[in-house]
């Protein structure tokens, strides 16, 4: 389908690997999307499944493959596919999350000359039930300036409910490969062109999905890549700030150590952040911390 002039063309990103068992749902929304002026850029690392066979079973010419290795790092596959894209706006979305029909259109509603980048909530869809569990990637508003609301209450932003100017990231060099910042790029390219734009659009409204797997689990500390982030903004933040920051990392720290049944480090983290950390910190430290001394009472 061509695209209509008057009308701005998102060039969708899609990294995959091994992902064929999933990639059809991923497509399959973004075919049927109600808005029609896309493109959809698949950048495959080498599957060894038959990711590329189902990716052509679409007969559409919308859909570009392109086999590109990635050496392990995601944000190389979604630089590849930046440089590809036509579009004048790009749109982000993983292979393992789908959209719900009208996310293209909604967004497309939201833009104007004030808005550079839009974001939205996702629902968490997990491969089984689990009781009390986050049911959604719960999104706020970022207040002006965002830079100092990204920095100091951390990141709202999911990466397959972006869509943003493409002008943007050709201005900040794409997105950083380093490998320290794994599982982290994301947040870490919001933090630059939120210092090149104060022009962030919030949806409060649940418009993708994000398919969680119990082998997708994650068991990497995750405040490791964050503070290798942030190190270089810490100039900007005074002591509350920076108390503020250290508390929800020591919390993230902390976390994975109990999980982990390092039982010592995860009390020196949990101790911080239960004094410094915010209402939901602060319960789940403690709660957290009684499981800790319970069982050391039971040795």
């Amino acid at each position: 389908m061509e695209c209509n002039s008057d009308k701005p063309l998102f060039s969708i990103i899609i990294p995959t690997y091994n992902h064929a068992h999933c990639i059809n749902r991923c497509l399959d929304s973004v075919v049927n999307q109600t808005y029609p002026y896309w493109e959809a850029i698949v950048v495959n690392n080498f599957s060894e499944d038959n990711t590329i066979e189902v990716v052509k079973l679409y007969n559409d010419q919308r859909i570009r493959l392109i086999n590109f290795n990635n050496n392990g790092i995601i944000a190389a596959s979604r630089n590849t596919g930046i440089r590809e894209a036509k579009g004048d706006w790009i749109a982000f979305l993983d292979s393992d999350d789908w959209w719900a029909l009208d996310k293209l259109q909604v967004c497309f509603e939201r833009i104007n000359d004030q808005v550079d980048i839009i974001y939205h909530d996702l629902k968490i869809v997990r491969e089984t039930t689990v009781f009390f569990r986050q049911k959604k990637i719960k999104s706020w508003q970022l207040k002006k300036p965002v830079l100092m609301d990204l920095l100091v209450n951390g990141n709202p932003i999911a990466n397959s409910s972006v869509v943003l100017r493409k002008k943007l990231l050709d201005q900040i060099g794409g997105i950083d490969e380093n490998l320290k910042m794994i599982a982290c790029e994301d947040f870490h390219t919001w933090l630059r062109i939120a210092q090149i734009t104060d022009a962030f659009s919030y949806i409060p409204k649940c418009i993708g999905y994000y398919g969680l797997s119990s082998l997708g689990i994650s068991r990497k500390d995750m405040s490791l890549p964050v503070k290798f982030v942030l190190v270089n903004y810490m100039h900007l933040l005074n002591r509350d700030e920076i108390n503020k920051i250290r508390s929800r990392l020591d919390y993230t720290e902390g976390r994975f150590a109990f999980l982990s049944k390092n039982y010592g480090v995860a009390r020196k983290n949990l101790c911080f952040s239960l004094r410094y950390g915010d209402y939901a910190i602060k319960v789940k430290s403690m709660l957290m911390l009684l499981v800790i001394a319970q069982r050391n009472c039971c040795k």
